[in-house]
């Protein structure tokens, strides 16, 4: 490892702002991601670990505070700046894969590339790579909605890597899973993690917070860190 990528300093989410409804999904959090490592938030549902996760891959803003990507304070870039730079650094694996059931495999691979100029041969050529190295070669062509469970996972992995990013963000990625799909999914994080990209994991499953590749665990209650378990 060779120190920090991402830092969030005494950030603050706040959902329906005045209105009845308001929710504080987090409150005064800071935390750093460190380049290569394997970070686990975990904890409850309504813990703030998937508002987390939205402002450290830049998928949101923060109510207050700040998020720092390598030294930039992204909280105030421009919108364009920041669905670029999203695009270029982070890969998101979600509990809920996303994929288009009616498009082919290689079409929701390769949605994250858009509009980069790049053509569909070379789009292509980046999906059948990865797909090939998740075991689903030959796969390409067929529909999202005719591969089985474990199949449509490695396919939004596919997504999330066809990019290259530097930082994979996991939300309840085993949510959804047994336990055999879960460590396979697991392992495939491994290995990414192995191959230099910084994982940081969002989970209440012990499976994957426990998992011999986790560098460090952060617990969150009610919008705040409140410790490292097994510290």
């Amino acid at each position: 490892m060779s120190g920090e990528l991402i830092r969030t300093e005494d950030v603050s989410k706040v959902y329906h702002r005045g209105r009845p409804d308001q929710v504080r999904a987090l409150d005064g959090v800071s935390v750093d991601v460190r380049r290569g490592e394997v970070l686990v938030l975990e904890g409850p549902s309504g813990s703030g670990k998937t508002s987390l996760l939205s402002l450290m891959g830049c998928m949101s803003r923060p109510t207050s505070g700040r998020v720092v990507v390598e030294d930039r304070d992204v909280s105030r870039l421009s919108e364009e700046s920041l669905t670029g730079l999203r695009r270029r650094r982070f890969g998101f694996v979600f509990q809920q894969y996303h994929l288009l059931a009616d498009c082919s495999v290689v079409e929701n691979v390769i949605l994250p590339l858009y509009p980069e100029p790049v053509g569909f041969r070379e789009m292509a050529r980046r999906a059948a790579d990865i797909l090939a190295r998740l075991g689903l070669e030959g796969k390409g062509r067929r529909r999202a909605r005719d591969l089985s469970g474990g199949e449509q996972q490695r396919v939004a992995v596919a997504r999330a890597l066809v990019n290259d990013p530097e930082v994979v963000i996991a939300d309840e990625p085993t949510a959804h899973l047994d336990r055999s799909l879960s460590l396979e999914l697991l392992g495939i994080l491994e290995e990414l993690n192995r191959g230099g990209r910084t994982i940081v994991i969002a989970t209440h499953d012990p499976l994957a917070a426990e998992h011999p590749m986790v560098s460090r665990r952060m617990a969150m209650r009610d919008g705040r860190v409140v410790g490292e378990p097994g510290a």
